[in-house]
């Protein structure tokens, strides 16, 4: 300002550079955080899915007659896990997430939800049985 009390030219320019800057900033930081959110979302499925497919081919390794339970657990919130010839399906509200069991093919449809314990078994004609 001067000694009349205007503001010139080259200050407003510099405050409305400034928003500009800030604003920028603001909208970086807040895509930053939300891609972190949905990386750490799809880790946490990963890791379900992964485990449960690991637990499912060590029961088939071992062979017949070998049983072993996983609990789903419900801290990442509510989902369901479909599972059914050689791929695992995770929903959870509006997203889905699959994985493969290699080299092993289920025969039967299975419905698993977070929160409850299940028991993988492998029968004795060779097949796995979830219950």
């Amino acid at each position: 300002m001067d000694d009349k009390g205007f503001i010139s030219i080259e200050y407003l320019f510099s405050i409305f550079i400034l928003l500009i800057i800030a604003s920028g900033l603001l909208f970086f930081t807040q895509a930053t955080i939300e891609s972190n959110n949905n990386i750490e979302n799809n880790v946490e499925h990963r890791l379900v899915l992964d485990n449960l497919a690991s637990l499912i081919n060590q029961v088939n390794s071992h062979g017949e007659g070998y049983s072993a339970y996983i609990h789903l657990d419900s801290g990442i919130g509510y989902y369901e896990i479909t599972v059914e010839w050689d791929k695992l399906t995770m929903r959870q509200s509006n997203k889905i997430s699959e994985t493969k069991i290699l080299p092993l093919k289920i025969s039967s449809r299975y419905e698993l939800y977070s929160g409850r314990t299940y028991l993988i078994s492998k029968t004795e004609d060779g097949k796995i049985v979830i219950t």
